[in-house]
C-alpha cells in the first residue's frame, strides 16, 4: 500500500512539473512572441525613418521637375504668341529675341568717325523679320563659341542729316537729299563678332575705318582677319543678307522695308 500511495504521489508531481513547465514555456513563447513584434515594430520604424525623407525628396524633385516643365511651356507660348502677333515689318528690340547678342552702339558715343553723339538710345532696334535671320546666325556663332556685336543698327533719318553734314562724302555716308540709308529702314546693321568672353575678334579694321583696308578685298589683310571677316560674311550670307563691299561690317537683309520717318527708340 504504501508503495502504491508513493507511486500515485510520484505521478501527481511529475504532472505537476509538466503542467507548470507547459505553463512557463507557452509563457516564455508568448514573451519571444512580443519581443520579436517590439523588434519587427522597431525595424519597420527604422526603415520608415530613412523611407520618409526619401520619399519627401522624390516628391520635392517632381516638383521641381514640374515646375520645369510648366515654365518651359508657358515660354514656348509667349514665343509663340509673340511670333503670332509680331509682323515682319514690325520694330522690335533686338534683345528681346537675342538675349546674349551684345550690344555697343557706336553713333550713341563718341567712338565714331565725327567725335560727336549722333542719337541718345542705345538699345538696337530692327525689322522683325531681319531679327529672325540674326537669330539664326547667332545659333551657329554660339555653336562655334562665339556671338555677334551689334555696332549700329535703326538709324533715324534726322541722324543721317547729321552724319551727312560731317562727311558728305557717298562712299562713306548715304546723301539723305538723295535717299535715306538702309539704315533707316531699319533691316540693316554694322556688327563684328566676339568671342565667349566678349572680345572682339580681331577684323580688318576697326569700326568707320575709311581706308581701303575696310573693303571685302582682304588681300591687304591678316590671315586671322581674313578669316574672321570671311566666317561673319559666309553666315550672314547664308542666313539673307547682302554685304556691302567698302564696309566689311555692313550687311542688309535681303528683305526690303520702307524708310521709317516717325518711330523713335
Amino acid at each position: 500500500y504504501d508503495n502504491l500511495l508513493s507511486t500515485e504521489l510520484n505521478t501527481e508531481y511529475i504532472q505537476d512539473t509538466i503542467h507548470k513547465t507547459s505553463i512557463e514555456t507557452n509563457q516564455n513563447n508568448e514573451t519571444h512572441k512580443s519581443n520579436n513584434n517590439n523588434n519587427d515594430n522597431q525595424t519597420i520604424q527604422h526603415i520608415d525613418s530613412f523611407t520618409e525623407p526619401e520619399n519627401k525628396r522624390q516628391e520635392a524633385v517632381g516638383i521641381d521637375n514640374q515646375k520645369e516643365t510648366q515654365k518651359a511651356e508657358l515660354e514656348n507660348t509667349i514665343h509663340t504668341e509673340q511670333a503670332i502677333s509680331v509682323q515682319n515689318s514690325d520694330f522690335v528690340l533686338v534683345k528681346t529675341y537675342i538675349p546674349n547678342i551684345i550690344i555697343d552702339l557706336k553713333y550713341a558715343t563718341t567712338e565714331n568717325f565725327t567725335g560727336q553723339k549722333i542719337y541718345s538710345f542705345t538699345d538696337a532696334y530692327l525689322r522683325y523679320g531681319t531679327v529672325q535671320k540674326l537669330m539664326n546666325v547667332q545659333k551657329e556663332l554660339n555653336e562655334l563659341g562665339f556671338s555677334l556685336k551689334i555696332w549700329d543698327a535703326f538709324r533715324p533719318p534726322l541722324a543721317q542729316f547729321t552724319l551727312w553734314e560731317i562727311c558728305p562724302d557717298s562712299t562713306y555716308v548715304s546723301n539723305p537729299y538723295n535717299g535715306f540709308s538702309s539704315h533707316s529702314r531699319g533691316n540693316t546693321v554694322d556688327i563684328t563678332l566676339v568671342d565667349e568672353n566678349g572680345e572682339e575678334l580681331i577684323m580688318p579694321t576697326r569700326f568707320d575705318d575709311f581706308s581701303t583696308l575696310a573693303d571685302r578685298d582682304y588681300s591687304d589683310c591678316s590671315k586671322e582677319a581674313t578669316k574672321n571677316a570671311q566666317l561673319l560674311e559666309q553666315l550672314m550670307k547664308k542666313h539673307g543678307f547682302k554685304a556691302y563691299f567698302g564696309e566689311w561690317w555692313h550687311y542688309t537683309d535681303k528683305e526690303s522695308y520702307v524708310v521709317e520717318e516717325e518711330f523713335i527708340p
